[in-house]
């Protein structure tokens, strides 16, 4: 094969072994048997089903780089500016004795420059006459194809789709417009951009898991049976799944949008009552304007009962603020900043979930075969909400003597009775799928006749 015989012109923000791909189909060839022009240190990751993942990206040293120009008929700035990881080094090819040779090693997308997703493939062809498959590195907050309506899906996961159609949907086409212009207001905010989307997408995909149970929500399952051509059928989890973050996208906008206006900060200290602390009522005023600016105007009650939202730590972080109480030693106050466990899990994670869960047939090996949905959201509901509880519980130590004792008793005995009842609803789904209730008694550190005589009763009721 003649180097750089025909011209591949590489896509902005373009995975060096999406072009690599697109450089062998130009060629007519199988991308393995280009991918020979260099070294591999090591083999790319695949799925549990044994395909190679999407995302999969190749690093490649001084000597590779030159080849990859070369093949492709371009100058290397110009593939330094397309490509993001042109130029990252990897010290076991770089350094190696061996760095004269064209050298490659695989490596996963999100360790080398982010998300990555599959690009539109209409808008492939028109850049480079090839309709051909290409992976580029795209944060969430920017999926959306305005020109063709698709929204562009993660490439890490084990499913064959590579976009989903918008066409019907221009709500979602429209949030996407609308980005831009929230993106500047964070900056004039003093946010990153991606901070402020990360946060509020992951405040969205937690109402997401909610909306199940939410009797008057009628605009996410139009979204998700139109995501799904029409109907999502027997198939309703999957695609609430892979149309998860396509059908939030517009909520997603609208919640970022509204938690950098600065209205909203005073609203959410006037609604937890300000320097005299008071219970979230179901009238909460902040619950009420997200629900009314995410077109929802029934939803703040429902929101004002949820404690296990990220946005209770930002609401947390801006009282706090307003009221000059310190966190422990090394805790950095800001609004913005998600925990890890709150990170909503990805499309791929939970497709894994799914797979696992299949196999195991609902034999009981698995939490999530056996324990229904709404036992599993009422058991996180109330450890949520016990949660909640003892945060507020930071920085109560001033005062009277009897209004801090007033409060510690009232807050700890609350949260004592929601983990009480967690316990139940717990043990109770765990020996009805299959735990012997000695085993599940000396979990809970109770003696099994009493752990049965509550089970008994109750039936795990509260």
């Amino acid at each position: 094969m003649a180097a750089g015989v025909l011209r591949t012109v590489p896509l902005a923000g373009e995975l060096t072994s999406s072009l690599i791909s697109r450089v062998a189909a130009r060629y007519g060839l199988a991308a393995s048997s280009v991918l020979r022009l260099w070294t591999c240190r090591n083999s790319p990751t695949r799925h549990d089903g044994g395909g190679v993942r999407a995302d999969a990206e190749v690093v490649l040293n001084g000597a590779g780089r030159g080849v990859l120009a070369e093949l492709c008929g371009v100058q290397p700035a110009v593939l330094a500016r397309a490509l993001p990881s042109f130029t990252v080094d990897d010290p076991e090819i770089s350094n190696s004795r061996d760095a004269a040779l064209a050298q490659a090693r695989w490596r996963a997308a999100a360790a080398v420059a982010g998300e990555a997703a599959f690009g539109c493939r209409l808008c492939t062809a028109q850049r480079t006459g090839q309709a051909l498959r290409a992976v580029r590195y795209l944060p969430r907050r920017q999926r959306v194809c305005l020109r063709h309506g698709r929204w562009q899906l993660d490439a890490d996961a084990d499913q064959p789709l590579e976009h989903l159609d918008l066409r019907l949907l221009p709500e979602v086409v429209a949030a996407q417009r609308r980005w831009p212009g929230v993106a500047r207001r964070a900056v004039r905010a003093g946010v990153e951009p991606e901070q402020a989307f990360t946060l509020a997408h992951a405040v969205v995909a937690h109402w997401w898991e909610q909306a199940l149970y939410w009797e008057q929500e009628e605009i996410w399952p139009r979204r998700l049976h139109q995501l799904a051509g029409g109907n999502a059928g027997s198939r309703l989890e999957w695609w609430r799944i892979v149309g998860r973050d396509a059908a939030i996208f517009p909520e997603v906008v609208a919640v970022a949008q509204v938690l950098l206006e600065p209205a909203t900060a005073e609203v959410a200290w006037q609604a937890s009552g300000g320097m005299q602390p008071r219970a979230r009522a179901a009238d909460d005023a902040l619950c009420h304007r997200l629900g009314e600016r995410g077109g929802r105007t029934w939803l703040g009650p429902e929101l004002a009962a949820d404690h296990g939202s990220p946005l209770n730590d930002w609401r947390g972080a801006i009282v706090r603020a307003r009221r000059h109480e310190a966190g422990p030693p090394g805790w950095r106050e800001d609004p913005w900043r998600l925990k890890r466990e709150q990170q909503p899990a990805t499309m791929a994670g939970q497709l894994r979930v799914m797979a696992a869960e299949a196999q195991s047939g609902g034999s009981g090996t698995r939490w999530r075969a056996t324990v229904s949905a709404e036992q599993r959201f009422r058991i996180t509901q109330l450890v949520d909400e016990a949660r909640e509880q003892l945060v507020e519980l930071r920085g109560v130590h001033s005062g009277t003597t009897a209004e801090v004792a007033r409060t510690l008793l009232e807050h700890l005995s609350h949260s004592a009775a929601l983990i009480d009842r967690a316990l139940v609803h717990t043990a109770t789904a765990a020996v009805a799928a299959g735990v012997a209730l000695e085993e599940a008694a000396a979990w809970s550190r109770l003696p099994a006749q009493e752990l049965a005589e509550v089970l008994a009763a109750g039936e795990g009721e509260d």
